[in-house]
């Protein structure tokens, strides 16, 4: 599935909010707890956590209308998908240009 990189700080603020449904990937300097917000999105999200190391540690479904989620763990990159998928906690995501996989 394609992903769209949000690296700097207005794209990471902006999110989904006001677009259609894509795949984003939130890309950070170090790991930090990353809270999110459903404000003008209105479609569902899941939010997977990811460690340096590529591993799912989070999963939360976000549904439109629910205005924040605050993180439990850290993580270096926070991956929003709009689309049916299989992760689950532990897996590892790997990227080869725009496209996501589970290795």
């Amino acid at each position: 599935m394609k992903v769209k990189f949000c690296k700097s700080i207005l794209s990471k603020i902006r999110g989904l909010m006001f677009s259609k449904k894509k795949n984003l990937l939130f890309i950070f300097n170090r790991s930090t707890y990353v809270d999110l917000h459903m404000l003008f999105v209105f479609f569902p999200v899941d939010a997977l956590y990811l460690n340096e190391n590529w591993e799912i540690i989070e999963i939360k479904h976000m549904k439109p209308f629910w205005p924040y989620y605050k993180a439990k763990n850290k993580a270096k990159y926070v991956l929003e998908l709009t689309e049916k998928h299989m992760f689950k906690i532990g897996d590892k995501v790997r990227f080869e240009d725009d496209e996501i996989f589970k290795e």
